[in-house]
């Protein structure tokens, strides 16, 4: 996974309500430290660096799952989360959209002393990063957000996101320091989006003799590098249709965890606090965790673990998110005190998810499964940004 990327996101207005915004902190440290207690500080860069496991990650945190707003709440969330722990962790974020992107050389000098780094070197990689986005690559997208995330050893990943608001998308750049050898030579594995002919790209290798000729302009075909790129482009459709999602992967995850559920799962029941709802969502969060590259090619379909703030593709369940909140963050504790078998049974899950994929056939109705959990988001607390879910009419009047 380390390959960067681009991703192009319709813009999206609105806020982030403070009852999510809280949780997705959570969630999202939680996660965070379970990568970086499995597989060290290292791989959760890679993850960030991909830009489909971060769309994915942003969909299992209850955000609009193709929107823009990912991208600053995501880093948001986890710069609250992560650097008041930064010496446990060995983690650091810093930026932040408009005048928090001001702040990162500041900040990286700062945690440059604190961990005994070269913190000039990396003011300089955040500079350079910036520059080759917003200008050496003319693409019309103008840089408002700039995170960079830095581990103990100086490795670091960008995450960074410019606007073109003449055709209403965002672009979200991904860089990550592994292998890379130069900033004005192919810098990224490409630069795609949607074809808009020619553009400017100076940091090309093919734009070595312009920029010898005192920053001459030289023109690359974007699609010759599509290929080599990791590159989403999501819809301008708020509703997660059929066609978003692999349902042959969103089919057996939820027959597995809704009518199989095996004898391993026995493990992964005891774990306190697990209801029959939250293996849902647990298996999504499991798949972040611990899924390969090939697994993010869906994003939408992790929106079926907590939905979303604007009721797509249903309200956010409160109470399951708090529910997976707990678990996950329970199985880490113990990890780390050496009784790592709560989260082994965690990564049994998504082992388990992946097995019940081999030869099912997809036979659920996509619109059925939807309109369940509108119908039942009520039962666990469904919030959206319009208000709390209610029971649906016919409930209503049983009450009475």
């Amino acid at each position: 996974m380390r390959r960067s990327g681009t991703a192009d996101l319709p813009l999206h207005n609105g806020h982030v309500p403070m009852w999510l915004a809280e949780r997705m902190s959570k969630l999202g440290f939680a996660i965070s430290e379970a990568i970086i207690e499995e597989f060290g500080t290292a791989a959760l860069l890679q993850r960030l660096g991909d830009p489909f496991w971060f769309q994915s990650f942003g969909a299992v945190m209850g955000m609009d799952w193709h929107s823009s707003g990912i991208t600053t709440s995501v880093m948001g969330a986890l710069k609250k989360a992560i650097n008041p722990h930064s010496k446990a962790l060995g983690l650091y974020i810093c930026g932040g959209k408009g005048k928090h992107s001001r702040n990162t050389p500041m900040e990286l000098t700062r945690y440059g002393e604190f961990a005994g780094i070269d913190g000039e070197a990396l003011v300089r990689s955040s500079k350079l990063s910036a520059k080759v986005d917003n200008t050496a690559v003319q693409d019309g997208f103008q840089l408002y957000l700039h995170s960079f995330i830095v581990d103990h050893t100086g490795s670091w990943t960008v995450v960074q996101q410019g606007m073109r608001p003449d055709a209403a998308t965002a672009r979200r750049y991904h860089w990550h320091s592994a292998d890379l050898t130069s900033f004005v030579s192919d810098p990224h594995s490409g630069i795609a989006g949607v074809n808009q002919g020619y553009i400017t790209n100076l940091a090309a290798k093919a734009a070595g003799p312009a920029q010898d000729a005192m920053l001459s302009m030289s023109r690359e075909d974007p699609a010759r590098m599509i290929t080599e790129i990791r590159h989403l482009k999501m819809p301008h459709h708020h509703d997660v249709k059929a066609k978003d999602v692999d349902l042959k992967r969103l089919g057996a995850m939820l027959w597995l965890t809704q009518a199989q559920q095996p004898k391993d799962f026995e493990s992964l029941l005891l774990l306190e606090g697990m209801g029959p709802r939250t293996l849902q969502s647990m298996a999504l969060v499991s798949e972040i965790i611990y899924g390969t590259p090939s697994r993010f090619e869906d994003p939408a379909r992790f929106s079926f673990a907590h939905g979303g703030k604007d009721g797509h593709p249903f309200p956010v369940p409160v109470k399951v998110y708090d529910e997976t909140i707990s678990v996950l963050s329970r199985a880490v504790q113990k990890a780390k005190v050496g009784q790592s078998d709560k989260l082994q049974a965690i990564q049994k899950l998504s082992e388990l998810s992946r097995m019940a994929e081999q030869g099912f056939t997809p036979n659920q109705n996509f619109d059925a499964v939807i309109e369940k959990e509108r119908r039942d988001a009520w039962k666990y607390g469904g919030m959206t940004i319009f208000g709390d879910s209610k029971p649906p009419v016919d409930k209503q009047l049983k009450l009475f």
